[in-house]
């Protein structure tokens, strides 16, 4: 596991594209303050750069880097949660402007799986992590799913986990407004 991660590291420091497992599904991902990397991203999924993408932090204190005004209500869910959560927040800044929503909003999920989360932390910047497919398609359940235009279009393919054969599932998701509102985009 830490020479995936040492190596996954260096691929997205130099600008590179990754794929990766997650707290659910595995992702597509790469250095989410790189506009370049992150259209590489939307390229490989055959994806408008019109739709967001998420990223994953490995610890809550850090969102205040990246979203202006986090609410209280936030580090509520997050501490309460038990099952991946992806927030949306409204007014994200320090992150690859192609990346953000056209309103400027951003999805943030805080993982506490052990290898993504030990990715973020070594990797000390947000990572997109986006489902490994082509647009359009089902997200894959696991690495044996995956299509192999993905799986060469990358530039580093994480080794940890490809035979596991338990079925991953995508996050819940929920928009949070700065007055405290909570829609539910996805259960």
């Amino acid at each position: 596991m830490q020479e995936d991660i040492k190596k996954a590291c260096e691929v997205m420091n130099k600008g590179g594209v990754i794929l990766y497992p997650t707290d659910t599904i595995w992702g597509i991902g790469c250095d989410a303050t790189n506009e370049e990397a992150v259209k590489r991203v939307y390229e490989i999924k055959q994806r408008s750069d019109s739709k967001s993408m998420l990223i994953l932090l490995d610890n809550p204190a850090k969102l205040q880097v990246y979203v202006k005004d986090v609410p209280d209500i936030a580090w509520d869910l997050i501490e309460l949660t038990d099952k991946p959560l992806t927030i949306i927040y409204d007014g994200a800044k320090n992150l690859a402007t192609n990346l953000l929503a056209e309103d400027g909003s951003i999805g943030i999920r805080i993982t506490n799986e052990g290898f993504s989360k030990e990715l973020c932390r070594q990797f000390r910047k947000p990572i997109v992590s986006t489902s490994a497919n082509i647009s359009g398609n089902p997200s894959p359940a696991s690495f044996r799913e995956i299509d192999p235009a993905i799986i060469q279009a990358v530039d580093y393919v994480v080794e940890f986990r490809q035979n596991d054969p338990a079925k991953s599932k995508p996050s819940g998701i929920i928009k949070l407004t700065k007055n405290g509102t909570i829609q539910i985009i996805r259960k």
